[in-house]
Parts: C-alpha cells; structure tokens; sequence
C-alpha cells in the first residue's frame, strides 16, 4: 500500500462517496459538504489520500464567519483504511496551510455513534468544549399550559420581523460567549438562520403582557421543515425548532418559559430540537422532561477544540 497526499480535484466528490460510503452519523450530513475544492472567502483547504487511483481519505479546514477564533476540522477515512495514520498525516498537511486571518485553532465535533472520532480527536490533542443534543418530544407530551387574561400569551412573529432578528443574534452571542464566541449580526441572522433559504417557516414568541415587563419576549420558536427523506441518518420529523429565551431574564423564569413554550408548540406536533449545554435553561427543561421519560435523545454530540500556541507542534 503507497498512500498519496494531494489537493482536492475536479470527480474527487464521486470517488470519495465510492469509498467513504453513505455519511452513518446526522453531525457527518451536516459536515461532510466542507469537503470539496479549495475556495477564498470562507477561506478553505482540502486534502484528499489515494492508494492508487483510489480516494480513500479526504480532510478539510475552513474558516467561519460566524465563529472566527478557530478553523473547523472535518476528516473522514474509509472504513478498509482507518487507524493506519492517515488521517494523522492529512491533518498535519493541513496545519502547514496558513489561513489568510492567521487563525490556527481548531474546533471539530463527533457523535457518541462515532467513539473512534472521539479517540482521533483526543490523539490530536482536542478537548471538549460544549455538549450538543438533538432531543425529539411527542406531540402532546407536555400539557398545555393554562394562561389566565393577565398571563402570558403566545404570537405568532414573521421570520424577516426585526423584533425577532434582534432576539435571535442577542441569544446566539450570549450562549456561546465563552466557548465558541460568535458574532452575529443582523445580517446574518438572517442569512443564516431566518431568511426563506433556511428552511425557516414560521416563529412563535411567549410575550409577558404583564406586570414589570410590559409585553416583552420571554421565550421563541423558529420552526423548519422536516427533510423531504427519511434517511438512517436524519430520521423523517414534523418539525424542528430552534428554542431560546431571553437572557436577562432570571434562570428560574427562563425555564419556565421555555416549558411552557415548547407545551403549545408540541401540543398537536412531534419537534426536535438542538439544545447545547450553554443554553442553559433549555438545557435544563430538557434534562426534566428526559426524566420523566417525556423526551428522547436521538444524538448527542461532542463539540471540541484546540486552541493556543502548543498545537503548531502536532
């Protein structure tokens, strides 16, 4: 066996999805399309290995707009050539390009369906950096809440409302402050997570039209279309959500919103929703309806990092 190291070409997408085989995981569906052609803006690498005339591994590192501090990382190996050092060598290729920002940490992620990714990563020197979990909740699971005249009610909000825009990009820096700090914009809010290319079809708010906070936001949905495939990977689903709240408001108010939310939500509709550790009161409402059996955990996946000075040494 001679392996061979070159950039990413033109058919290289056949010959890897010959070898690679159909993506087994819901986060590899998701990552595997950062494989493909070098590219400027995001700035983006790809190596592939043959053995002959055959793709049997290809890696990539790309920078994000949306996350600046580090590079994502994504490799994959066919199964008939996996723990021979392969993918070792593609990402210590890879770490001799330099991207144009001067960003040389990486963040990559694996499922608990892949523990040899896991075991990669570790040998890499990565450690984990946030918990991510895609939980399904039964249509009708939760009661639904009853809302006297003074309570809080639920609206419905367009996707393009600017009100909403701004909740969106607020939440998404204030949850991943810290660990994978963000910066979105307005703009990109849209772009990326509201705008009709999205998927996104429709928002949901919890206003308080009561007391203190005069008919402020406690919590919001923003809802996408199921796949139109089922797939072993992206099980066939009526609805996903993307689940979030206001971050100034007291823990113990924040949970309760966002179980009261996700009650009228679910009521008529089975959803899935990501939900990272961060998220902290989602997290929580989800921790409780995971123990009273209310819940379901379809994947959970590992983010993970390696930053500062010592990782130009692997």
């Amino acid at each position: 066996m001679t392996i061979s190291y070159r950039p990413w070409q033109e058919g290289d997408e056949v010959a890897a999805r010959k070898t690679l085989g159909e993506v087994d995981t819901p986060q590899s569906a998701v990552d595997r399309p950062l494989l493909g052609p070098d590219a400027p803006d995001p700035w983006r690498r790809c190596l592939v290995a043959t053995d002959g005339e055959q793709v049997v591994a290809a890696a990539a590192v790309s920078e994000a707009r949306l996350h600046p501090t580090r590079l994502w990382l994504y490799v994959e190996v066919a199964p008939t050539h996996r723990r021979q050092g392969i993918a070792t060598e593609l990402v210590h290729r890879l770490r001799q390009e330099a991207a144009p920002s001067g960003v040389t940490a990486l963040r990559s992620r694996y499922t608990t369906e892949d523990p040899a990714a896991a075991g990669f990563t570790e040998a890499l020197g990565m450690t984990a950096i946030q918990r991510s979990r895609m939980v399904h909740l039964a249509a009708g699971a939760l009661p639904e809440p009853m809302f006297g005249p003074a309570g809080p009610v639920l609206e419905d909000l367009a996707t393009g409302s600017v009100e909403l825009t701004k909740l969106v990009a607020a939440y998404y820096d204030r949850v991943h402050a810290g660990w994978d700090p963000a910066e979105m914009t307005l703009g990109r809010a849209q772009d990326l997570l509201l705008a009709p290319q999205t998927g996104a079809h429709g928002a949901v708010v919890l206003r308080d039209r009561a007391g203190e906070l005069g008919g402020s936001v406690l919590a919001f949905a923003v809802s996408y279309p199921a796949p139109a495939e089922e797939t072993e990977a992206a099980p066939r689903r009526d609805t996903e959500l993307l689940v979030g709240y206001d971050t100034e408001l007291p823990a113990a108010r924040s949970r309760a919103a966002v179980r009261q939310l996700l009650a009228m939500v679910a009521a008529r509709y089975p959803v899935l929703l990501e939900v990272d550790d961060a998220m902290a009161p989602v997290a929580e409402v989800v921790d409780a309806l995971l123990t009273e059996n209310l819940a379901e955990v379809i994947t959970e996946t590992t983010l993970v990092a390696l930053d500062g000075e010592e990782q130009s040494a692997h």
